[in-house]
């Protein structure tokens, strides 16, 4: 399958990244890239093809749309006599409907919206996928294929997107928050920065590392660590008492409100 990536910014080059390091042949990865250095930076980096016009989407049987949000609707009207037969679309730009692309196309085209996240950057990323009216199950499989290249892929249907993008969308954002916090506390007890950050992030990273390979439920593993009395029990004692965890339900439900006011917006 070629593939063609539209746009080359941090996560287009996170896909193009992931294409190639999951063996697809770099000639078979279009980079539809404006900017003619940035084309050849990804060019000489991975050995992808390059263009800066949209009609190089024509020999591909798939086209990833990754671009800013307020910059698809365009793109999409330009895209509409450029694709081939069967070609899937699928859309990376947060909140954009999938009839909000579909409208923009030949009737009948395939779409797929997907919510990624930054760790697709260094292969660890999470990814959501929703079809479009037209997409086939062949096609959804293709699209999960081509987005597991940059890290773990799952199905949801479209309406919810909005608490994905709360969710993992936007999630790395709360983990930065909560490690920035860790490493400034660490500092307020006495350790050197750089000490506490080392403590802080092997220590989110070991956490998150024991929910995937165990697959506990994340209650029974702090039981693990809490012991009656003790300084865990102490600690998480006063995270409850100011209610921690009903601010991240709150946050959350802001995050997914803001983004569905987002794709109201962008479907107009």
């Amino acid at each position: 399958m070629t593939v063609a990536v539209i746009g080359g910014g941090a996560m287009g080059e996170a896909v193009i990244a992931g294409l190639v390091r999951s063996g697809r042949e770099p000639a078979d990865v279009i980079v539809v890239e404006q900017r003619p250095e940035r084309a050849a930076e990804l060019a000489q980096r991975y050995g992808v093809a390059t263009a800066s016009e949209v009609g190089a989407v024509r020999a591909a049987e798939a086209v990833l749309l990754v671009v800013k949000p307020a910059d698809l609707p365009a793109l999409a009207e330009q895209l509409g006599g450029q694709l081939r037969d069967g070609a899937v679309v699928v859309s990376l730009a947060a909140g954009i409907p999938t009839t909000a692309i579909e409208q923009r196309l030949p009737a009948g085209t395939p779409v797929v919206r997907v919510m990624p996240n930054t760790p697709a950057l260094i292969g660890e990323g999470m990814a959501a996928l929703s079809r479009g009216a037209a997409v086939t199950d062949d096609q959804v499989a293709a699209a999960m294929d081509l987005l597991s290249a940059c890290g773990q892929v799952v199905e949801v249907p479209e309406k919810q997107q909005d608490a994905v993008t709360a969710l993992s969308g936007s999630g790395p954002a709360y983990l930065f928050y909560v490690a920035d916090a860790l490493i400034e506390a660490g500092v307020v007890l006495g350790l050197p920065r750089a000490t506490a950050r080392q403590l802080a992030v092997q220590t989110l990273y070991g956490a998150a590392a024991m929910l995937r390979e165990t697959d506990e439920h994340p209650t029974l593993l702090r039981e693990q660590v809490t012991s009656p009395a003790g300084t865990t029990a102490a600690a998480l004692r006063v995270l409850d008492a100011e209610a921690v965890r009903a601010a991240f339900v709150s946050a959350l439900a802001a995050a997914a409100e803001r983004s569905a006011e987002l794709a109201a917006a962008m479907a107009r």
